[in-house]
């Protein structure tokens, strides 16, 4: 029997032709699922559209669109056994980057056909889904800057030159911090907590490596003391994401956390999977192994190997047990 597999599909994602997209995925998906189909539109958007999907019975979710969609879908999906499947087709498609999903149709598809289900962490930011990361100041002003325009020419890159131009007007501010292990206080241009981050998430990258499924948020604080600093940190934390090696630079901080709380002065912008939510304070919680994905079935890993990469993270953390002081 065909399992109930309900498809959210959202037309206004990337750059081709949505029609043509969606008559192609159907026709990959349709042979071998009961599926049902729903677009998303201004008046219904992606996660009401999931929540009716779970109400009638749904056992596979798919997604289409961008990491904005597939955030808002997985607000239906918290301490569920429904499986998601995702077919990236957004600008960025960080969180699909970051399981290894191919960012084309036949390859998305295929990875729901024959890969593998994994429970993977998520977060909540201020009571909303947090796939991603959620980034404070240097980030979301980047994000803020980058429009529809800019997206459908230059793509991913779109990101990258916003955020070369805010290099020049960056701005410090003072931050306070919570987190089981104690509290902290001090100024950074950007503060990024992560749950998943692709390489090009380069704000995210102070650890060795970002897991989805180690139960804990990486927190990246990054301090430049000038426009040249700010250059110099950047580049040492793209090196980290291509080397998967923990990031080296003075003004470069890196912690991991169940859970923080964070204030700044003066008041922030937060950008939230890739769309501006607001403003600090926040408070986001890993719930781990709270999401079963498909992913290819090479990131499934060996359970010993992944044992030994939990303990050399554990390490790092506590080397960087000199930023807190504790509470007990």
């Amino acid at each position: 029997m065909s399992q109930k597999v309900h498809l959210i599909f959202n037309p206004a994602a990337g750059k081709g032709d949505a029609d043509t997209e969606l008559s192609d995925i159907c026709s990959r998906l349709q042979s071998e699922f009961e599926l049902s189909v729903h677009k998303t539109t201004p008046e219904l958007e992606a996660d009401s559209l999931a929540h009716q999907a779970v109400e009638q019975g749904a056992e596979i979710i798919i997604v289409s669109g961008g990491d904005g969609t597939v955030s808002c879908v997985t607000s239906a999906l918290i301490d569920s056994e429904i499986c998601l499947g995702i077919i990236p087709r957004g600008t960025a498609n960080a969180f699909a980057k970051a399981l290894s999903i191919p960012e084309n149709i036949a390859g998305a598809c295929e990875v729901i056909l024959t890969g593998a289900q994994q429970k993977l962490d998520m977060a909540l930011c201020n009571e909303r889904p947090m796939l991603l990361l959620a980034g404070i100041g240097f980030e979301a002003k980047a994000v803020e800057r980058t429009d529809r325009k800019a997206k459908n020419r230059f793509g991913p890159l779109a990101y990258l030159i916003a955020g070369i131009r805010e290099l020049k007007d960056f701005d410090r501010f003072d931050i306070k911090i919570e987190t089981e292990a104690g509290r902290m206080e001090t100024s950074a241009a950007a503060v990024t907590i992560a749950n998943a981050a692709p390489a090009t998430s380069v704000l995210a990258q102070g650890p060795d490596q970002i897991e989805v499924d180690d139960g804990l948020l990486d927190i990246t604080i990054v301090a430049p003391e000038s426009v040249s600093d700010a250059i110099a940190a950047s580049y040492e934390l793209l090196r980290s994401a291509i080397t998967n090696s923990h990031a080296q630079h003075n003004n470069v901080g890196h912690f991991r956390a169940k859970q923080i709380r964070i204030s700044t002065d003066p008041p922030q912008k937060v950008v939230l999977d890739g769309e501006v939510m607001g403003e600090t304070p926040i408070e986001v919680k890993c719930l781990p192994s709270n999401l079963t994905v498909f992913v290819p079935v090479s990131e499934v890993e060996n359970p010993e190997e992944k044992f030994q990469k939990k303990s050399t993270r554990a390490t790092l953390a506590n080397k960087m047990r000199s930023w807190w002081g504790t509470d007990e």
